[in-house]
């Protein structure tokens, strides 16, 4: 049964009252036609509980704008959306076509400050969030009583004489849900071995973000990553209103080895109501 509006529907009820699918829930392929953005190619996706969300195909398929229920989750930084045409590779360059988003994929052989080893550059974050997705497909599907909306591309990155890094993404939602579903497979396409980092770079954003919410992890142990967050560990779990010139602070926390090798997490605004919640298949550590 599919919860919907209040009630449990069937595939056979909701058939007989709509038209097409696309009332209810869909996939729809737009392109974006002015400013820094023109020329990329998004996926916008709603499944018809109020979550709605894009997809950024010429972004590595990483989730920009994400809404439920009118309330938007994701923080978006300046910059907005940008072709990777306009990628910078070189030390921050990065920033500059950082469009925030729900989630923004870093690697796939470095995330982090920009660095140089054995003579190569590598800039912020690594390449992997300004490169196209290659043979994209989105499918929308009855699979039983649910109805399956998925898009799933392959993202390389590559170079002669240099890494052959290949990225199999999958997302996948459904009609009713409020969930989004990530699978990721990395694999070395090459002949040599290849160092291999990936990060997952979520930003939620106001209101879901406020002075008044509180992060919740099931972590065993909880790092400083320098002097500046070390100066806030005892309120890692807590954030502060708009401050000119706040330096960020990181925090590595060590999950708890759990059964199901996922990891959950969950922020929360009390006062306010609102609420998100995500899991991740058991990482070494997360920031």
């Amino acid at each position: 049964m599919i919860q919907l509006f209040n009630q449990s529907w069937e595939k056979a009820a909701l058939l007989s009252r709509v038209g097409q699918m696309e009332q209810l829930a869909g996939i729809r392929l737009v392109e974006a036609i002015e400013g820094k953005a023109r020329g990329c190619r998004l996926l916008d996706v709603w499944t018809g509980s109020g979550l709605r969300f894009q997809v950024d195909a010429d972004r590595a398929l990483d989730l920009s704008f994400c809404e439920f229920q009118g309330l938007p989750l994701a923080w978006r930084s300046p910059a907005g959306e940008v072709h990777p045409a306009f990628y910078d590779p070189e030390g921050f360059g990065w920033l500059r076509s950082f469009a925030g988003g729900l989630l923004t994929t870093c690697g796939l052989d470095q995330f982090g400050v920009p660095s140089e080893d054995e003579g190569i550059s590598f800039g912020l974050h690594g390449r992997i969030s300004n490169t196209p997705a290659e043979s994209l497909s989105q499918r929308s599907y009855w699979d039983g009583e649910t109805y399956r909306l998925e898009i799933s591309a392959v993202i390389r990155q590559a170079a002669l004489f240099r890494e052959n890094l290949v990225l199999r993404r999958k997302i996948t939602t459904s009609l009713g849900a409020s969930r989004i579903q990530i699978e990721d497979v990395v694999t070395n396409e090459g002949f040599e071995e290849t160092p291999h980092m990936i990060l997952y770079h979520f930003n939620l954003g106001f209101p879901l973000v406020s002075e008044h919410s509180h992060l919740k992890l099931t972590s065993q142990e909880t790092l400083p990553r320098d002097e500046e967050a070390l100066g806030g560990l005892a309120q890692w779990d807590r954030f502060q209103p708009p401050t000119p010139g706040y330096r960020e602070q990181v925090f590595i926390h060590r999950p708890i080895p759990i059964p199901q090798g996922k990891q959950r997490s969950s922020s929360t605004t009390p006062g306010w109501g609102y609420a998100s919640a995500g899991s991740i298949r058991q990482p070494a550590s997360l920031t």
